[in-house]
């Protein structure tokens, strides 16, 4: 039997390997946040921990979320071996990175950042970095949560030029919980927000897909409006305040750092791989630890928190879908 000629060369094209398959992208990431290396005795096995097993994951690139250190030179050390790992590596700007008198501009030009909030793409996706430490007011002390205006505008421009599907980074949220622990989340994050949902209702095929923040010391995700928002446990400990402190370790390291009898410490150093794909998924790879010491509800801590905190990164796939 004769095949018709255009019969025959469409056959030909789907017998070519790959040829009817859509291309996708896929982009594996190395990520942790509040590691807080001034404050934990062990802070140098921790980071290194981590470094060493990016070396075997082989992550596209890594990124710390906010509240590594100081920009001071006792603890240049911990800067050292960051720089150290082979591949690309990312930094964001958190509120303790101002603790000990320091600028925000030490702190950025410290880690060589150009600017506190920025953008790059890696494997077909575009990855955001903003920085929620502006002033509301400009005779506000303390730490702030808030993006000022020029960084509104940079942000909406630098979103309508991207040709990829989006990620953003931040160290305190885009989404402001109010009442749970203390408040947590960027003052103006509804304003973001609105930002990031007319991006994505005019460009659904180049939306913002997921924005991962720390600060909280949360292991916990929400999705609204299509767009996971997803808090990175600290590398180190949860937070619990005056109320609740413990020394945990020996007297010796209560003495020389004073600030851990104030957390509940995580026995290993907490961080995790983030793999995305253009398919439709996030991969999230889990982690587990124990708790030093009695755990915050032992202390008397709100049982509504167990919602939020524990010691681990809960292994997760969450969907989305491009158009």
């Amino acid at each position: 039997m004769k095949i018709p000629s255009l019969l025959f060369l469409l056959l030909i094209i789907l017998l070519i390997p790959g040829y009817s398959q859509k291309k996708y992208s896929h982009v594996k990431i190395g990520m942790c946040s509040d590691v807080h290396l001034p404050t934990m005795h062990d802070a140098e096995f921790r980071i290194t921990t981590f470094l060493n097993q990016m070396k075997v994951e082989k992550p596209d690139f890594i990124i710390e979320l906010g509240d590594y250190a100081e920009a001071s030179e006792k603890f240049d050390n911990y800067y050292k071996l960051w720089n150290s790992f082979p591949g690309d590596k990312y930094h964001v700007i958190g509120n303790h990175e101002m603790d000990g008198g320091h600028s925000r501009e030490q702190a950025v030009a410290y880690r060589n950042m150009s600017s506190s909030y920025y953008s790059f793409d890696k494997n077909g996706f575009h990855f955001i970095v903003l920085d929620g430490n502006d002033k509301k007011d400009p005779n506000a002390k303390g730490y702030k949560q808030f993006i000022g205006a020029p960084q509104m505008e940079w942000f909406k421009a630098d979103l309508s030029g991207t040709e990829f599907p989006v990620v953003i980074f931040s160290h305190q949220g885009l989404v402001v919980y109010h009442g749970v622990d203390e408040d947590y989340g960027i003052e103006n994050a509804t304003q973001v927000r609105e930002i990031i949902d007319n991006h994505n209702s005019g460009h659904p095929d180049k939306k913002v897909i997921a924005c991962f923040n720390g600060h909280t010391h949360w292991d916990y995700v929400e999705k609204i409006k299509d767009v996971w928002y997803i808090h990175i446990n600290s590398m180190s400990y949860n937070w619990l305040g005056d109320a609740y402190t413990k020394i945990r370790y020996s007297a010796e390291v209560d003495k020389n750092f004073k600030w851990i009898k104030y957390t509940a410490p995580f026995k290993d150093p907490l961080f995790t791989t983030i793999e995305i794909s253009t398919k439709g998924w996030i991969k999230i790879a889990g982690k587990k630890s124990e708790w030093v010491g009695p755990t915050p509800f032992e202390l008397g801590y709100p049982d509504k928190m167990k919602l939020f905190i524990r010691p681990a990164i809960t292994k997760r796939t969450l969907k989305f879908k491009l158009n």
